[in-house]
């Protein structure tokens, strides 16, 4: 009794990706170490922005006072901060204490100015801290002395900032999240892409693909590699997501994550079909190949393409970077990274994914075809062109 034949063969090839992906050493370790490098990142920076510094501050007796002051005001204005005054006989103790790093600075006045003094370096949200209370402080006497009020002196004399666009701080942790997905992006490709191209010229060179070739269309052994590949690079990319999102929210940058949402979802959507993309250059690169030791050589082209992507994402702006980010498959990082700098109008995302779409069709019927005609040749290393050409 023979068994009835499978409707889409293309299914047992993607099963069959996906089993041997799930039970592969390398592929869960490296998965593990990425998460557990996600989670030590968002630790340390948890624990680095709710980390409180102190500082000691020595002083002389002139500049005591101020140095007390500045003590007492210092969490106000800023809950990171905290001071100790350390009180010195002279100047020459002061610099003992620097010099042996006793002290982190010292506060002392010189020609009516005061001066904050490091070893080699004064701390920014230090000097930042003395540098309102000192202003506060001396504005607050020479009002007194000249018989008028503070803010008789000050009115008129704040400086608000303000920006046309978005918010300084969340933009940079946008950039930020567009930087790392960039870089997930090309990780992605290579490490899958590569295995899938050793796959399929280990298939070729040990001639199992002669026999896999009689029983199954060579098509949808290309269409089943290619998206059992595409499902374990994107559901990576997503519990890679997920995990980095549920640990923000116990960083200061919490109060961003409703900003990014939408566009990691938009980004998801294109690395689906980019990566759908790249993953058809990937398999062709391994049909040119007739050993393993060719697949660097066909694969170079991809690899170029990669890193063009990467590095267009991370120096690109302005007009260039809107122009490439409808270039597909450049698109596939560049239109989301646009979304999570609010660079992008509603519609932009829209266009770009249909031309993402367009490109990624004629991508695969163009590398069906050379899959296809390269696949069973085994005289040697063939060229894109060889390829296209040679007989069914």
């Amino acid at each position: 009794m023979t068994s009835a034949p499978v409707r889409h063969p293309w299914t047992l090839v993607a099963r069959r990706e996906l089993a041997t992906k799930l039970v592969d050493r390398t592929f869960l370790v490296g998965t593990l170490l990425t998460l557990a490098l996600i989670v030590g990142i968002v630790v340390v920076q948890a624990v680095l922005s709710e980390r409180a510094e102190t500082y000691d501050v020595v002083a002389t007796a002139p500049a005591t006072a101020m140095a007390e002051t500045v003590a007492e005001r210092a969490t106000d204005l800023d809950e990171k901060v905290r001071v100790t005054v350390v009180p010195v006989p002279d100047d020459a103790a002061a610099e003992a204490a620097l010099e042996d790093e006793e002290a982190d600075a010292w506060l002392t006045t010189r020609d009516g100015t005061w001066v904050l003094v490091g070893y080699d370096d004064v701390p920014r949200d230090l000097e930042d801290v003395t540098a309102t209370v000192v202003r506060d402080v001396t504005v607050t006497e020479n009002s007194a002395a000249a018989g008028t009020s503070v803010e008789s002196i000050t009115a008129g004399s704040e400086l608000d900032t303000e920006v046309l666009v978005g918010d300084a701080e969340q933009r940079d942790f946008a950039l930020g999240v567009a930087f790392a997905l960039a870089f997930l992006f090309y990780l992605s490709s290579v490490v899958f892409g590569m295995t899938l191209a050793n796959s399929v010229v280990e298939e070729k060179q040990s001639r199992i693909v002669e026999i896999i070739a009689t029983k199954i269309p060579v098509r949808q052994l290309l269409a089943g590699k290619v998206l059992g590949n595409t499902v374990l690079a994107v559901g990576q990319m997503a519990l890679y997501a997920a995990l980095g999102l549920i640990g923000l929210t116990f960083t200061s940058f919490g109060s961003f994550l409703p900003s990014v949402t939408g566009a990691l979802a938009w980004f998801l959507v294109f690395f689906l079909v980019g990566f759908l993309l790249i993953a058809c250059l990937w398999a062709v690169a391994g049909a040119l190949a007739s050993r393993t030791e060719d697949v660097q050589s066909t694969s170079t082209p991809v690899t170029l393409l990669l890193i063009g992507i990467f590095f267009g994402s991370a120096f690109l702006d302005g007009t260039a970077q809107t122009v490439m980010s409808y270039v597909p498959p450049a698109s596939a990082v560049l239109m989301p990274q646009r979304i999570l700098e609010g660079d992008a109008l509603w519609w932009e995302p829209v266009v770009a994914l249909v031309l993402l779409l367009v490109a990624a069709a004629a991508v695969i019927l163009g590398a069906e075809r050379l899959y296809r005609r390269s696949l069973l040749q085994t005289q040697g290393r063939l060229s894109m062109r060889e390829a296209w050409s040679a007989p069914e």
